[in-house]
């Protein structure tokens, strides 16, 4: 073989070399990367539930949006942001709705919006479970929240792009936000409890 050969010979055997290193680094980059999903509000709920009397009032916001970054291979590094409109808030009766938005309540006028960020996700003790810890803010409040999350699943969905969904459950106590509203009735009690439900169905789109 002649020197001219072997040097080309060699020059391919380096750049095969090359094209398989990068090709592995890539590989693993992409394996381990988040993508980033948007929650498809038309298919998502956020709701609540707090005792009044003897039963209990529910009610949801219909105003909400927020960015998941999603890691299929290590869920536990992977985060999400929400951001509800607080002046959306629906109890089907326009006279509470307009109470819940006042000063007695939720403020909305210096405190338009309620967030939750991220800041922690661990496995839980069943497959698909989560215990996902965060930043809750509503009414200038900022507390650290844990909530349970049971993840339902991804998928490519024909016409619809590649989707996901979870649903999301925790429970607050209002006091601890500056929502101190109640009456005491005369046979003892209060109307309102103080321990909000927060029930959340959410799905994302990969964007």
């Amino acid at each position: 073989m002649g020197t001219q050969a072997r040097a080309m010979m060699r020059t391919r055997l380096f750049a095969a070399g090359a094209m398989i290193m990068m090709g592995g680094l890539l590989g693993v980059g992409i394996a381990g990367a988040a993508e980033t999903f948007t929650i498809d509000s038309v298919h998502s709920s956020v709701g609540f539930k707090i005792r009044h009397l003897f039963s209990h009032v529910s009610g949801r916001f219909a105003d909400f949006d927020g960015t998941l970054k999603y890691d299929a291979e290590q869920p536990e590094k992977s985060s999400i942001e929400l951001v509800i409109q607080a002046e959306s808030i629906d109890t089907d009766n326009q006279r509470r709705d307009d109470h819940l938005r006042s000063e007695d309540f939720f403020h909305v006028a210096e405190h338009p919006t309620i967030t939750f960020k991220s800041t922690k996700i661990v496995p839980g003790e069943k497959p698909n479970r989560y215990r996902v810890t965060g930043d809750f803010t509503m009414r200038g409040v900022t507390k650290p929240v844990t909530i349970d999350v049971e993840m339902l699943g991804f998928a490519e969905i024909p016409g619809m792009g590649y989707r996901g969904g979870f649903d999301a459950s925790t429970t607050l106590d209002r006091k601890d936000y500056g929502v101190e509203w109640n009456k005491v009735l005369d046979t003892g009690g209060a109307i309102l409890g103080d321990e909000v439900a927060i029930d959340c169905s959410i799905q994302v789109v990969r964007s």
